[in-house]
């Protein structure tokens, strides 16, 4: 999981932890189906953490290359994945703005949980790099918090008061934790969260297609969509173009 202002050096069994629950195994098994992975399939996974996705996927697909900006999330996912036996796991520390991967490689793209992370400008940063390295037709799935602090939006408001009432609950911990948090917020910190309508329009501006949006019962959605064109015999739908001209 991609941080943009937290130490995950420091957190790695906390991240574990966390992938373990119920919750996001479900997201997990979600954000697998709506990939549709493929025995011979190349995908990156984007703030890979402690290997929820990665693992998932390295056994239905030909290779995984994992990216995350933390080291040690890194260190202990190779771990993980030689105790799985999984050959096919690529590691890489990189940020989710910059992968040090080349144009086209991915069948899909993956992540979860990641891009509350990073700020807007750096999402659609992060958005035009998946687009980059999928080939055309390759497929994008992005499971992450999806609300809005501020927004006018039912749903945004329903999951801040019901965030809100839930720490407040827990005396003064809880009050120290809206302290906390205020302050991170304040001074620019604190995660940047997006609601549906922003990723659907994010991703269609990256020049996404197919665009469409699952909004779960708690904070979380689901986004997914695709690279415009289909991966035919002579490679990019441009390539095939100029071959079909030149033979007329």
């Amino acid at each position: 999981m991609q941080m943009a202002h937290k130490d995950w050096d420091a957190h790695v069994a906390d991240a574990e932890t966390v992938a373990r629950g119920a919750g996001f195994q479900t997201l997990r098994d979600r954000i697998v189906e709506l990939g549709d992975p493929r025995a011979d399939d190349v995908v990156v996974d984007i703030g890979s953490g402690t290997g929820l996705l990665t693992l998932a996927l390295a056994r239905r697909v030909g290779r995984v290359w994992a990216i995350d900006s933390a080291p040690a999330m890194n260190d202990y996912l190779r771990v993980k994945a030689a105790s799985a036996g999984s050959t096919n796991v690529e590691a890489v520390t990189a940020s989710a703005t910059s992968l040090p991967l080349v144009d086209g490689i991915a069948d899909l793209v993956v992540s979860n949980y990641c891009f509350h992370e990073l700020g807007n400008a750096d999402k659609r940063d992060a958005l035009a790099e998946a687009m980059r390295v999928l080939k055309p037709g390759g497929r994008l799935v992005i499971g992450d918090m999806m609300f809005s602090l501020g927004s006018l939006q039912a749903r945004d408001r329903r999951i801040v008061v019901d965030k809100l009432r839930t720490i407040a609950g827990r005396g003064l911990p809880g009050a120290w934790r809206l302290l906390k948090n205020a302050i991170r917020l304040l001074a620019g910190r604190w995660e940047s969260p997006a609601n549906a309508t922003w990723w659907d329009g994010a991703l269609r501006e990256a020049g996404f297609e197919r665009v469409q949006i699952e909004t779960l019962a708690h904070e979380g959605g689901i986004a997914s969509a695709r690279r415009p064109g289909a991966q035919g015999p002579y490679g990019s739908p441009r390539l095939a173009a100029l071959l079909g001209r030149a033979r007329t």
